[in-house]
């Protein structure tokens, strides 16, 4: 184990954290801007690909207009999670332990800690939950995930176990909190909607009369 601050780190994440950034650093120049932005753009694109799984679902019937209101929910509550981790393991970043060179422009300042990547984090709760409500936009999630938590070691902000960390955290709480917030909320559109079909015959009735 390497030591880092408060926690030890895996040295063969140390190890491959050294690899992947000495061949970014020596990557051509176009694939390192591609990366530099795609790290952040990916998030974007899961998020543009969540909203759409979420308007497939809005004509269904209540369990499905309750997957396309609940959609945001997993991912925030992931967020919120990784951030309480954060303050929990203190792990700092390996940009500024490690010593090598990194494509990220800046090392996030001191207290911003590295595990678990909230990137990787919010692109494994984003890709579960889009396919979840739509296997084939999920189809398309998944791999973008996969991209933007390489990005975050390939930019040099964090260790490979962090951001591994970081998916595998997010698609659990996805996994975990997508049907059981769907459930209570279709549950509450049926009420609503055996309520709805209640009014309609007496107001008809009343215009009957």
């Amino acid at each position: 184990m390497a030591a880092n601050g408060s926690t030890d780190v895996p040295e063969i994440s140390a190890e491959w954290y050294r690899d992947v950034v000495d061949a970014a650093a020596s990557s051509p120049e176009p694939v390192q801007w591609f990366v530099g932005h795609a790290t952040e753009g990916v998030i974007l694109l899961l998020g543009a690909l969540l909203v759409l799984a979420a308007l497939t679902r809005r004509s269904g019937g209540p369990h499905d207009r309750a997957l396309a209101l609940i959609a945001p929910v997993p991912t925030l509550l992931a967020y919120a999670g990784s951030e309480w981790l954060k303050t929990v393991v203190d792990e700092e970043r390996p940009c500024r332990t490690v010593g090598r060179a990194i494509i990220a422009g800046a090392c996030p300042p001191p207290g911003d800690w590295s595990f678990p990547s909230n990137h990787s984090t919010l692109a494994g709760a984003l890709a579960v939950t889009t396919l979840l409500l739509s296997r084939r936009l999920g189809l398309v999630a998944l791999p973008l995930a996969a991209l933007g938590a390489f990005s975050r070691v390939f930019v040099g902000v964090h260790y490979p176990h962090d951001v591994i960390a970081g998916v595998l955290f997010g698609a659990l709480v996805a996994v975990v909190a997508t049907p059981l917030l769907a459930r209570p909320a279709a549950e509450a559109l049926r009420r609503r909607t055996g309520r709805a079909d209640r009014t309609v015959p007496k107001l008809a009735g009343r215009t009957r009369h």
